[in-house]
């Protein structure tokens, strides 16, 4: 049946008519979209909607994060064959997805960008749709999360990173990746309580109640340990994971802004990904790929499988843990 499809199916991006399926368009051809589904603004029905955010003027170091998410969704396509391992359910069978496009704002003017970020995603959320972003750089998570509390309330978050980005930060004015939990958690958009950073290997002792899980410890203890003590945190509440691609070694992702040594293996994040099924979970992103520092493409397709297991946790929300 696959190679049969591969005969007929093109540009699925924008002639697929099902929301659902596997899609055996030819990875090297065709319009690109994130898994090869439709691009669509009709959020009616849409379980998930895929967005880009490629915003990347408030990074510390290098930039580039902006061409992340047409480079996430350039790799996607070879992943699009088949249901993403190990979850025993085709969520993209059992789910309907759209591409929803990009962000659209006006580049020089940084200013309105959050205001712009959060209009953007109350849209989805408010019509009772998961939005998973694809950055940019780690400030985006800040103005998504005002959005998504205007619905929840204060969430819980699971953040994988390299930085704990919870230096401290008053101006409201200010437009920082490094910052963004800091804010989050002084507007009660996130609780610390029930929230988690993994793969943190950078000092900064104030994480305003936030618990870490450091890399040093996911290597010593194990992904099992994270992912109990995790649950354990987080509970059923409405839960948020934000993952910087740079709790990845930069073996596994050298491309981004702010590589840190003796980060998590990609095993590593995706067996403590497929270990959370349980979680509640109410939205994600991806940030922090800056293709421009990486030819191989290794940190899109990594970006890319972060989001396909973002897709089946998401999946079992509904369905319960069973599957």
């Amino acid at each position: 049946m696959a190679l049969e499809d591969a005969k007929h199916q093109v540009d699925e991006a924008f002639t697929r008519q099902n929301r659902r399926g596997l899609s055996y368009e030819n990875a090297f051809g065709g319009a690109t979209s994130f898994l090869r589904r439709r691009y669509s603004k009709e959020l009616v029905g849409a379980d998930i909607a895929v967005t880009g955010i490629p915003f990347d003027q408030a990074v510390t170091n290098r930039p580039g994060a902006r061409f992340g998410p047409r480079a996430i969704r350039e790799v996607s396509t070879l992943q699009a064959f088949d249901a993403p391992y190990g979850w025993g359910y085709d969520p993209l069978s059992a789910l309907n997805i759209i591409d929803y496009g990009d962000l659209a704002f006006d580049y020089a003017n940084v200013a309105e960008t959050p205001s712009r970020i959060t209009e953007h995603l109350r849209q989805i959320v408010q019509a009772g749709v998961t939005p998973l972003s694809m950055g940019g750089d780690h400030y985006i998570t800040l103005p998504i999360l005002r959005a998504v509390a205007e619905r929840f309330g204060p969430v819980a978050l699971i953040q994988f990173d390299a930085h704990s980005d919870t230096w401290a930060d008053d101006d409201p004015a200010r437009i920082d990746h490094g910052t963004f939990l800091y804010k989050a958690i002084k507007e009660g958009l996130v609780d610390p309580k029930a929230s988690a950073s993994i793969g943190i290997r950078t000092d900064n002792p104030d994480t305003l109640g936030v618990t870490i899980l450091d890399a040093p410890s996911v290597h010593r203890n194990g992904v099992d340990a994270v992912v109990t003590k995790v649950k354990q945190l987080v509970g059923k509440r409405p839960c948020y994971i934000t993952f910087d691609i740079d709790c990845l070694d930069p073996a596994f992702a050298p491309g981004t802004g702010t590589p840190v040594w003796g980060g998590l293996a990609s095993w590593q994040a995706a067996e403590i990904l497929r270990g959370l099924r349980g979680v509640t979970l109410i939205g994600g992103d991806v940030v922090e790929v800056s293709p421009p520092y990486d030819t191989t493409g290794a940190t899109a397709i990594a970006g890319a499988h972060v989001l396909s297991e973002l897709i089946a946790l998401r999946g079992l929300v509904d369905a319960g843990t069973s599957l």
